[in-house]
């Protein structure tokens, strides 16, 4: 890695094409490396997951100690594919392509969507960030956890509106096929379930995927949409999101503390956008953003 960019004192003094220019210095500073991270995180994510099941099954753990674990690691599965819908692993042509879209593929199915809808949702919440009309995630908005808590879980009924804004959003990236894979998932989700419990394995499918699946979406829709784009943001780069110091850490947070980042940089792999944060500060603060005491 390069190092660290020399940063003016008085950054009032540089004009606006000078703080893009800086801005995007340090952004290309933290970006570049491979993710060694997240492709560790993927598969040893998987990899654990999978070996609950014998484990329970053949009482060497008991269901309660698995139960935990699961909902851990469904917990755990979104942040590698986030990166891996950003191409952050290898852009397209590269010789790793396929280790990003493996990433992606590989553990997606866990939390029950298609991959390619995820990037494709997901693409579009950053290019309309809180936009009423466009952003697939305007559902996470609320004004306070609690309220943000219960609206995760309503969208999950069948009346819930957040699978008809990612309908929305695949149709109108002339996606429609997505659509029909993502009711092939919730089906096969629920025929996995129902093939174990006609089996005697009731209790395991609903300790070790179906409420962990549950819990691990309130809590990611929590910290990864939710946090960093309630209440009151707007749309438009440097006010569509913001840094914040979380109760549970940047850890406990999955390193949403630092989503401005994030949003302005896409490009710079999860693990690095802290450091990337603490050098672009005084850039961001200048720029208006909102950064809640980090």
């Amino acid at each position: 890695m390069t190092q660290m960019v020399s940063m003016p004192e008085d950054l009032s003094a540089l004009s606006n094409a000078e703080l893009i220019k800086l801005e995007r210095k340090i952004a290309r500073r933290h970006s570049g490396m491979f993710p060694w991270l997240m492709v560790i995180w993927a598969f040893g994510n998987l990899a654990f997951w999978l070996s609950l099941w014998p484990l329970v099954m053949l009482d060497i753990i008991p269901l309660w100690l698995g139960f935990i674990l699961a909902t851990i690691s469904l917990s755990l599965v979104y942040l590698p594919t986030h990166d891996a819908q950003h191409d952050i692993i290898a852009r397209p042509g590269q010789k790793l392509r396929w280790l990003n879209e493996l990433v992606g593929h590989a553990t997606s199915w866990m939390i029950i969507y298609p991959f390619e809808l995820l990037r494709v949702t997901h693409m579009d919440h950053h290019r309309h960030a809180n936009d009423p009309n466009l952003d697939p995630d305007i559902t996470s908005h609320a004004n306070n956890g609690w309220q943000a808590t219960w609206k995760s879980i309503r969208q999950r009924q069948p009346d819930g509106k957040r699978p008809l804004d990612y309908m929305d959003s695949v149709k109108r990236a002339g996606r429609d096929d997505l659509v029909l894979l993502a009711i092939i998932y919730k089906l096969g989700f629920v025929a996995i379930l129902s093939i174990l419990a006609w089996n005697g394995l009731a209790l395991e499918a609903l300790f070790l995927w179906w409420l962990p699946y549950h819990i691990a979406m309130t809590y990611l829709v929590f910290f990864l949409s939710w946090a960093p784009h309630s209440p009151g943001m707007k749309s438009g780069r440097y006010k569509d999101t913001k840094s914040w110091r979380s109760a549970v850490g940047n850890i406990g947070s999955m390193g949403m503390q630092y989503h401005t980042v994030h949003h302005l940089h896409p490009y710079i792999p999860l693990d690095r956008t802290p450091a990337a944060y603490r050098e672009m500060r005084p850039i961001l603060e200048a720029r208006g953003c909102e950064l809640g005491g980090r």
